[in-house]
């Protein structure tokens, strides 16, 4: 069965093909995992790119090692991918939410000096997860929307500093202690 898994994540690399391995790999869940893992590793960008997207959907504590590596792919594709499946709050609760100190400086670090703009983007979004507990989250996002060369870039991080409407959205609401 196994090796099924892996054919369907070799079609990935054709264009043509991937759609329907992608839909295949979907309707398979969590069994395509351990494949989904080896597809992290392919030669070809667009394996990893929807090996990427795969884990959107079933990321997994056992999976968040594998994905946070991905932040280092130098396909500009896959780094947009991997960061958003860290920033989507869909799934990740309790133990399947990265722990800050192993994702928050690989994402400042792609926010600061990532090529390309999109990577920044959405390198945003997870810095932008610890504004409100960590200074230098709120410094790092600051700085993106005060000097970042792309437009872009800026406005997203506007977003997420002090003032912003993601930041407000997103502030911790003090609990009221009511008098007995």
């Amino acid at each position: 069965m196994l090796a099924e898994y892996h054919h369907i994540i070799e079609e990935l690399a054709f264009p043509y093909k991937a759609p329907n391995a992608y839909r295949a790999l979907v309707d398979l869940g969590i069994q395509a995992l351990p494949a989904v893992r080896a597809g992290l590793r392919h030669d070809n960008p667009d394996v990893r790119l929807h090996c990427c997207r795969f884990l959107d959907r079933y990321l997994s504590p056992d999976t968040l090692s594998d994905l946070i590596g991905m932040l280092n792919d130098g396909d500009e594709r896959v780094r947009c991918s991997a960061l958003h499946t860290l920033a989507c709050d869909r799934c990740k609760e309790g133990t399947c939410r990265p722990e800050e100190a192993e994702v928050l400086p690989k994402a400042m670090k792609l926010l600061e000096r990532d090529p390309d703009a999109h990577v920044r983007a959405m390198a945003i979004e997870v810095v932008g997860q610890f504004v409100h507990t960590n200074a230098l989250a709120a410094a790092a996002i600051s700085a993106a929307q005060q000097s970042d060369e792309n437009p872009t870039v800026r406005k997203k991080a506007g977003w997420y500093v002090p003032g912003g409407p993601i930041h407000s959205r997103t502030k911790p609401r003090l609990r009221s202690i009511s008098s007995s």
